[in-house]
């Protein structure tokens, strides 16, 4: 791998920049701990002119949020004919907007929590407490809130009263147009890192989830001691190959490519719920994926040298 030259793409301009430029700090490291010689690219003005001037070997996509995931940034590469680590555009939109993935999911037979989608116009239009109280009627309580699209929780929100939901509904609204709603799954949330081989998709072991406040919002992500995880996650033999399989089932149903990240619960009947997919998980000291694939016995470094490898090979 001494021979190959890599862009690592971190940055960019979305809410979640400081965590993608964390990600592509500890994955540049990683990547050099192997042998490979890696620049780190901000996703800037000056993206295009350094491929067409500066091309690397491949580009790895640290990106979260925004352009980096919904397929903006992969349209670019790909007109530009660059390899890079990651899923192709087409893919990262479909996994980018919660709603149609989760359709896609449902559709497919796999079980995800009810849910409801609302613009912010809705509010205007009917009357923001008649549609409330509808969605307390409808789904019942407690209720998850999250933004339609985005990531690293931002925005998202449990509601467990219908006198909280007003306040929460505004909050999440402040990060998109529309708010997705569905009813809130108690269980062990875990997380699961898929990555492909030349065998097909694996599933990493899965991470369990126990945030010390309760919910596994933006800071309980990425602020040390906010949340502890376990690795593997403290499930039976039996469901932790159930939530093995359905990551690699989300992966491969929405097309995506590389490395992706499934996010789900276990209720108490064991019943795996999807809740969400991930097409740029993040790469921080405080991510999930890196510490699967440790749990995983593999080196993280290696891991995604062998990505790049894929990459260039397809290209």
């Amino acid at each position: 791998m001494s021979d190959r030259w890599v862009a690592v793409l971190s940055g960019g301009l979305s809410h979640e920049r400081d965590v993608s430029l964390r990600s592509g700090r500890r994955l540049s490291a990683a990547l050099r701990s192997v042998g490979v010689t890696v620049d780190e690219w901000d996703a800037d003005s000056t993206l295009l002119s350094r491929l067409g001037s500066d091309r690397p070997d491949a580009v790895v996509v640290a990106l979260h949020g925004g352009e980096g995931e919904n397929g903006a940034v992969q349209s670019v590469l790909e007109m530009r004919n660059v390899p890079f680590v990651g899923t192709d555009s087409r893919s990262c939109r479909r996994a980018w907007d919660k709603p149609s993935a989760k359709a896609e999911v449902a559709g497919a037979g796999l079980t995800t929590p009810d849910w409801v989608v609302l613009p912010h116009s809705t509010f205007r239009t009917l009357g923001a407490q008649a549609v409330l109280d509808a969605l307390v009627e409808q789904l019942g309580l407690p209720l998850m809130l999250k933004p339609d699209q985005g990531g690293s929780a931002l925005g998202a929100r449990v509601v467990r009263t219908a006198e909280e939901l007003p306040a929460a509904m505004v909050g999440v609204l402040a990060y998109g147009d529309a708010v997705l709603i569905e009813r809130f799954v108690e269980g062990v949330e875990v997380a699961v890192g898929v990555i492909d081989t030349a065998d097909g998709p694996v599933a990493l072991p899965a991470v369990e989830i126990d945030p010390t406040g309760g919910v596994y919002d933006y800071a309980a992500r990425y602020t040390a001691g906010l949340t502890n995880f376990h690795t593997p996650a403290r499930l039976s033999e039996r469901d932790a190959e159930h939530v093995g399989e359905l990551a690699v089932a989300a992966h491969r149903l929405l097309g995506l490519r590389d490395v992706s990240r499934t996010d789900a619960v276990v209720d108490a009947d064991g019943q795996v719920h999807f809740l969400e997919v991930n097409v740029s998980p993040g790469l921080t000291e405080t991510s999930l994926l890196p510490m699967a694939i440790e749990a995983a016995d593999q080196s993280f470094g290696m891991v995604f040298a062998d990505l790049i490898e894929r990459a260039i090979d397809r290209a």
